[in-house]
């Protein structure tokens, strides 16, 4: 209004286009440029009015067009992409980016637009303080936004990562720390991590880790230097799934020194170095959560092995690909001992038997010798986790009459084929079983006049065999027979797990530690039948009982120093547990420097060793004792084992072993 001289009370372009400025250096009147470019034009010079081209630092803009890639959402297609090619080809004849990264959009989880008015979406920063940014930012980059495609947000996926990511991630590095400590206090030996003093292992499961390691870091940097954000992380989570869920499960006797102080070194610093790479190759992902546990872990780290600064995680170049770390024929092994693995599971689900309670045998069945072969290589893993009395490999499915049988899938069948359906789906019940092992390689078959595809099938396996009550089930091409026939023994063995798992919860309800001394007390109530196996249970399994949780276990009154009580239930049985503190009592261990006081014998097993004290706790170790120690310390639960000692059988009725003290005996699986 002053310039103009008139009062304006409208900016649009029809109320001020006739207004005039007279020019402050008297060259005439000003007037406003009717012509206007899109503003998104402005966006589109980006590249070359920030360096203030050509005009000014023209070497800098020389060296660093066109830029390595670029990123914006797809509703900038007509907008900023659209303006940068334009000018760039105008100017340049060439694109201004190399590689274009392209977001969906966000959109609520009703699949509207998210808007403040309606409230349809949550806060941001409510999201971020209950789960965590790091949750936040995996779970929209594994989602289709990174491919260009709409995502419904719903904070339940976030949980989601929380949960089944980051927690169990988190868990990993939790149980590491716990043994480094462990391993420090308990044993005496001082943990510092350095690539050039690695520490070999000849251990199957700890060259599959490192394998499975080096193949994802090369991976990961193939895969960023194409901008392939999509493909990479799903590969990161499956990773971390296989490091919780099968590296450290399968390896936590090891980790926790309970098979030899050799062995616990060698699992430690494999999940140190491995937990330490993952960080590394994480850290653009999961910020925070990589930087927290770095701080930590790089003070058992020797870090002269970092070039440059390493203060932070952010600082750390990628970590490199050693070819000659990968080992293909390892990762087939391990992945074939897997798929055996998760059949056994699915077939225990499908009726029922919880993993606690022992079944007498599986029987993996493929026409390939080298499948056989893989799974014979890891057949402890294998017998461990199902939880077996043992395994059997055959290439000869009808020896246990083992018959693929089908069904239609109606939902899929039923509408395409309609009136016709009735009589196909009398056929396909009437397939034989090499009618449908031939369909299951062609894919497809023509079933009166129609062709109907193996996928379209419910295809299950049926086994008539005279020496076990089998099921049967195929995932991954192997199929795997389970017998699922039980006795009282092993529901005996399985109750006793199940007590054991129940002061385990007690434990952690209790905020102790594994070095935390303690003994646990239990009582009984009343004299019902639920009670009375009970305790038939805890009486033959008390030595079992006592090895798991290497803790006295008693039924006699606690004394007062108690910790923790709680009624607990196995099986319908209800009974007190009570944690008390035992300073005295410890569990078995080893001596990693000189001698154990007192009387003891060495036991072999494999090529392993330990220790044994004959007197643990002033009660001389009895036979039965000695042999579920053995059990425990190389995992032989479930197995029928021989103690000799000088060749000759160590006697189960023996009730004291001092004679044995510095000897020597050899444990032998029957």
């Amino acid at each position: 209004s002053q310039l103009t001289g008139s009062v304006v009370t409208d900016i649009h372009r029809e109320s001020i286009d006739h207004l005039t400025i007279p020019s402050r250096c008297g060259k005439g009147v000003l007037r406003r440029t009717p012509e206007v470019f899109d503003c998104w034009f402005e966006s589109g010079s980006m590249p070359y009015a920030q360096q203030h081209y050509p005009f000014e630092n023209v070497s800098t803009f020389d060296a660093n067009f066109p830029a390595e890639f670029i990123a914006e959402g797809v509703d900038q297609t007509r907008g900023w992409f659209y303006t940068l090619l334009v000018l760039s080809t105008a100017l340049f004849d060439k694109p201004p980016y190399k590689n274009l990264i392209v977001t969906g959009l966000v959109l609520a989880a009703d699949g509207k637009k998210m808007s403040k008015r309606l409230k349809n979406y949550p806060d941001p920063t409510v999201v971020m303080d209950a789960y965590g940014a790091d949750s936040l930012r995996l779970y929209m980059i594994d989602s289709p936004v990174v491919r260009a495609d709409t995502l419904r947000f719903k904070e339940e996926g976030v949980k989601n990562v929380l949960k089944d990511v980051l927690l169990p991630w988190y868990n990993a590095y939790r149980f590491l720390v716990q043994n480094v400590i462990r391993l420090e206090k308990e044993d005496a030996v001082k943990f510092v991590f350095s690539e050039a003093t690695p520490v070999v292992s000849d251990n199957v499961m700890d060259k599959w880790i490192i394998s499975y390691t080096h193949s994802l870091i090369q991976f990961v940097k193939t895969e960023m230097g194409q901008y392939r954000l999509y493909t990479v992380v799903p590969r990161l989570l499956k990773f971390i799934e296989n490091l919780t869920n099968w590296y450290v499960r399968l390896n936590r006797a090891r980790l926790r020194g309970e098979v030899d102080l050799e062995q616990c070194q060698a699992s430690v610093y494999t999940l140190f170095s491995v937990l330490l790479t993952m960080n590394r190759l994480m850290a653009p992902f999961t910020p925070f959560i990589t930087e927290t546990m770095y701080q930590n872990l790089k003070q058992s780290v020797d870090m002269s092995m970092f070039k440059g600064d390493s203060d932070s995680i952010h600082y750390l170049m990628l970590p490199k690909y050693e070819p000659t770390m990968v080992d293909e024929d390892i990762e087939r092994r391990v992945a074939a001992m897997q798929n055996i693995i998760e059949t056994g599971r699915v077939l225990r689900d499908r009726n029922t038997l919880p993993i606690k309670y022992p079944l007498k045998e599986v029987v993996v069945v493929d026409a390939d010798p080298a499948v056989l072969q893989d799974a014979r290589s890891l057949e402890s893993y294998i017998v461990g986790e199902l939880n077996v009395r043992k395994m059997t490999v055959s290439s000869d499915k009808d020896k246990y009459d083992v018959k693929l049988t089908a069904k239609p899938n109606h939902m899929i069948l039923g509408k395409r084929l309609k009136k016709d359906f009735k009589p196909v789906s009398a056929a396909i019940a009437a397939l034989t079983d090499s009618e449908l092992t031939a369909m299951q390689e062609t894919g497809s078959r023509s079933i009166l006049g129609h062709e109907i595809g193996y996928e379209e099938l419910h295809v299950s396996y049926q086994v008539k065999s005279d020496t076990g009550s089998y099921e049967a089930a195929s995932m991954h091409g192997v199929l795997i027979l389970l017998d699922c026939t039980t006795d009282q023994e092993m529901m005996d063995e399985g109750q006793a797990r199940e007590v054991i798992n129940r002061v385990q919860k007690m434990r952690k309800r209790a905020g102790l530690v594994p070095t935390d001394k303690i003994s646990v007390f239990y009582k009984f109530d009343g004299d019902t039948k639920n009670n009375e196996d009970m305790i038939r249970t805890v009486n033959s399994h008390k030595d079992m009982i006592e090895t798991a949780i290497k803790s006295p276990f008693s039924g006699a009154p606690p004394p007062e120093n108690i910790i923790f009580s709680d009624e607990v239930e196995v099986k319908g049985c209800k009974f007190v547990l009570t944690i008390c503190g035992d300073r005295e009592a410890a569990p078995t261990q080893q001596w990693p420097t000189g001698r154990p006081t007192g009387k003891f014998l060495q036991v072999i097993f494999d090529g392993s060793s330990r220790e044994v004290l004959l007197s643990p706790n002033g009660q001389n170790l009895t036979t039965h004792r000695l042999q579920n120690e053995v059990k425990a310390m190389f995992g032989l639960f479930g197995r029928t084992i021989q103690l000799s000692h000088n060749g000759d059988v160590v006697k189960l009725s023996a009730s004291d072993l001092t004679h044995l003290d510095g000897g020597t005996v050899d444990v032998t699986v029957q």
